[in-house]
This record gives C-alpha cells, structure tokens and sequence, in this order.
C-alpha cells in the first residue's frame, strides 16, 4: 500500500474523508467504482528527483492495477494533476448536493434548508455553512433552468 498526500480546500477534503469512510489524519483509498480513481491511476506520473516529499492536507492510498503503473515508481501527482483532482472531486461534491436537493424537494417534500442539513451531517462538512451550500443550488438551478420570457406582440 504506497500513499501519496495532495493539497485540498478543506471542504474537499472533509466530503472526501467520509465519501471514503476514512478517520481523520488516515488515508482514504478510493473505490475503483468511482471515475476519480480512474482519474488518479491517469494522471499518476514518475516521482522527480527534486520532490522527495509529498505535502497536502489528504492523503490517498494510489491504485494498485494488474496491468499498467507500479505504484512503487509512478507514485507522484504534480501540481496541475491535483489541480484536476480537486475539480473532479468538486464536481462530484456539488452534482450530489444538487441531485439531492431536488430529489428530497420533490420526491419526498423536504425543504432545501432541511436536505443540505442533511448533506452536511452525512459528509461531517464544518467548513461551509448551509447558506453557501443553498446560493450555489440557486446559482445552479438559475442556469440550468433558465426560462424564456414569453414574446408578446402587439395587435
């Protein structure tokens, strides 16, 4: 088991420690049912000779394939890749609160302040409040939703 540390917003990395089920300060291993483990195996890379260390807030247990990368020599994630990790894993995190929002609102006819309470109890998330959480729901929805004002004409 060869672990590699990347440098998260905390929000990230707390979303991340219980999507994976991990203790605080452990490192958490990804399912290979997830495309971000797929991400990490891509962008996994050989370690340069003037970066012996890793530095970060998250440490990740690298993938272990039968064919492919040795995670003994391909073992480093450089700065652009954990950049493209941190918007993978963002990208996850707010595709879920957004489809439980609207599944709790209009399945099961919970408020939205209640179901992003919700969110933040289940993933332990103390980095953001539920404010931020709903303006970004509202944000998105505003976008995706966009309706076309009705053309009148006149007579």
């Amino acid at each position: 088991m060869i672990t590699t540390r990347i440098q998260l917003p905390e929000h990230l990395r707390e979303y991340m420690s219980a999507k994976c089920e991990c203790d605080s300060g452990k490192a958490i291993r990804i399912p290979d049912k997830l495309d971000l483990y797929h991400y990490i195996y891509d962008l996994l890379e050989k370690r340069p000779t003037d970066h012996p260390i890793d530095h970060g807030n998250l440490e990740i247990i690298l993938p272990e394939r039968s064919v492919g990368k040795r995670p003994e020599s391909y073992n480093y994630l450089g700065i652009r890749s954990q950049r493209i990790i941190a918007k993978k894993i963002e990208t996850m995190m707010w595709a879920e609160v957004h489809d439980l929002l609207d599944t709790m609102k209009h399945r099961e006819g919970i408020d939205y302040k209640d179901a992003v309470h919700l969110f933040i109890c289940k993933y332990r998330i103390e980095s953001l409040t539920e404010d931020a959480f709903l303006k970004n729901y509202y944000r998105w929805r505003g976008t995706v939703r966009r309706r076309e004002k009705r053309k009148y004409s006149r007579k």
